[in-house]
């Protein structure tokens, strides 16, 4: 292809190929390849010719691979400007495809709601876990959740109407949550004091006593630091001070890791798990994104990218029209990504490296974790919550987790462990 690339000719087959709407899937993951390629070995002249066959392809009104191909562009095209300087911004002369994509905004506690409950992506994962907690819990009438996700307590409606249910009566319940936490969407345009306020009330509702807390991270970080390193000192910080946490005994102590860890550094991933470990907690569950896009190589995360990124975009179009606002925040989530995974380096400032359920799994347990696993009873309520949405989705078993699918391709996994 390469070959083809530098000839006129080539390009023009490959243009009318593109316009004829045939250039399949692998095509298209072939030429952002050589465009990595060719990135990498400042080779302007290649790269600029494969963004000029890309950018006949990408679009942002198109079938997922054509959407999919144009934020990959944009993050291709972000990262040429970035690194190259100006010889990078010459690979960019061609017109960039537009988005598409609303400008990342708050939401409502009501707009939130609908943008979770769109897919099951997110709910997925609260389901399962859900039931993991209820079962570790069951009969303690204390439990204290350590909350690391970044859905704004989205989970925990569900959980505080499963307590009230139980026959001994519910527990007393503490939420804490970290106030540094990682600067992606879904935004919320409401303080995490006011989540507390509301949470509580229908907590009230349900007869549950709740309490609600937010901690601060250290102040003595340099304001300099980049956002990423911040996060991780942070949340160390508020980790391994058990009285910022206000741990009491006689409570069932619960972390819940919801699309966190791959905010993580993954640097600092196992000194983070060691320190979970020491707070001795009763259940630690994990729920990501069931892709490996941690590779030091940019090609190996392009291909990452498009081999795992496809699944939402296929499956949005099952899901609402593509007017839809909440359609289109959520594909506007999946390019942020793909530019943090493409456009930044292993550890750069915001980046964002997933590891896969595997990978996950083995990494707890090298730091003294065990497998709870889920029951059937945990299952079946997964599948209740799959029947809502289109027939692509489903689940699996592998090993002690779920994993959420989409076509039978593996999207989220969720796991529950405990310390051994």
């Amino acid at each position: 292809m390469e070959q083809e690339l530098r000839s006129g000719g080539g390009l023009r087959a490959h243009s009318s190929v593109c316009f004829s709407g045939a250039l399949i899937g692998p095509r298209i993951q072939q030429l952002l390849l050589h465009c990595a390629a060719a990135l990498e070995s400042n080779d302007v002249t290649l790269a600029q010719q494969a963004v000029w066959v890309l950018n006949n392809i990408a679009s942002s009104q198109g079938d997922p691979n054509q959407r999919l191909t144009s934020w990959l562009l944009r993050a291709l095209i972000a990262r040429a400007c970035r690194l190259c300087g100006p010889a990078g911004a010459q690979a960019a002369v061609v017109r960039l495809p537009a988005s598409g994509a609303p400008l990342e905004r708050a939401m409502s506690v009501t707009e939130l709601a609908e943008y979770v409950d769109l897919t099951p992506w997110h709910r997925f994962g609260f389901t399962a876990s859900n039931g993991a907690i209820l079962r570790a819990v069951a009969d303690r009438a204390a439990v204290h959740v350590v909350d690391l996700s970044v859905t704004h307590c989205m989970q925990w409606p569900t959980l505080i109407d499963m307590l009230s249910k139980l026959p001994g009566g519910p527990p007393t319940l503490r939420i804490t949550v970290p106030s540094a936490r990682p600067d992606v969407p879904p935004l919320l345009g409401v303080s995490d004091e006011e989540l507390g306020l509301r949470l509580g009330n229908f907590a009230k509702s349900k007869g549950v006593q709740l309490e609600f807390n937010v901690v601060k991270g250290t102040s003595t970080i340099p304001k300099s630091s980049p956002k990423k390193q911040t996060l991780c000192q942070d949340l160390a910080f508020v980790l391994s001070d058990p009285p910022s946490l206000g741990l009491r005994d006689g409570e069932a102590l619960v972390v819940n890791c919801q699309n966190w860890l791959r905010h993580v550094t993954p640097g600092l991933r196992d000194p983070f798990l060691d320190t979970v470990h020491a707070l001795n907690p009763c259940l630690v569950t994990v729920t990501d994104e069931d892709a490996e896009l941690d590779s030091p190589s940019l090609a190996s995360r392009i291909a990452g990218c498009f081999n795992f990124h496809w699944i939402l975009f296929d499956a949005l179009d099952t899901s609402a029209p593509r007017d839809s606002p909440r359609w289109l925040e959520h594909e506007a989530a999946v390019g942020r990504k793909i530019e943090s995974v493409v456009g930044t380096d292993a550890d750069a400032d915001g980046g964002e490296r997933s590891e896969s359920g595997a990978r996950l799994a083995e990494r707890m347990r090298q730091n003294g974790f065990a497998g709870v696993g889920f029951d059937e009873e945990e299952a079946a309520e997964v599948r209740r919550l799959l029947s809502e949405h289109a027939t692509g989705w489903g689940v699996k078993r592998e090993e002690d987790m779920l994993v959420l699918t989409w076509k039978g391709h593996g999207a989220v996994y969720t796991s529950a462990w405990a310390p051994n």
